[in-house]
C-alpha cells in the first residue's frame, strides 16, 4: 500500500538525522501496546518492531508517506543512505464519528 500511495502522488518526507534501530524498536513497541489497549491496529507495526530489533544499532533514517486523499499514512524506516526500506507500518487513518 505505501508504494501504491507514492505512485498515486502521495506526499512524503525523509527526515535528517540517524537514529539506532533499537531506539525506534522501543518507541514503536510502546506505540503498539498503547494502540492495542485502545482497540486500534496499525498494519505492519508488530513486524516493524521485530525488524527494528533485529537491526540492532544500525543507524536508520525515518520518513513518512501521506496519501493524496489523506486517508492513509505510513511510517518508513530506511537504511542510513535512504536507499533501502528496513521496515514500514501504517494504514488507513481512523475515522472519527461526531
Amino acid at each position: 500500500m505505501p508504494r501504491n500511495a507514492l505512485i498515486a502522488g502521495a506526499d512524503f518526507v525523509v527526515w535528517d538525522g540517524l537514529v539506532p534501530a533499537s531506539r525506534h524498536a522501543g518507541v514503536f513497541r510502546g506505540r503498539m501496546q498503547h494502540s492495542l489497549k485502545r482497540g486500534h491496529t496499525i498494519d505492519g507495526l508488530g513486524d516493524s518492531v521485530d525488524l527494528l530489533k533485529l537491526a540492532g544499532e544500525e543507524p536508520l533514517r525515518t520518513g513518512s508517506i501521506d496519501a493524496v486523499d489523506r486517508s492513509s499514512w505510513f511510517t518508513i524506516f530506511l537504511n542510513s543512505t535512504a536507499a533501502a526500506v528496513v521496515a514500514c507500518c501504517g494504514g488507513r487513518r481512523p475515522t472519527t464519528i461526531e
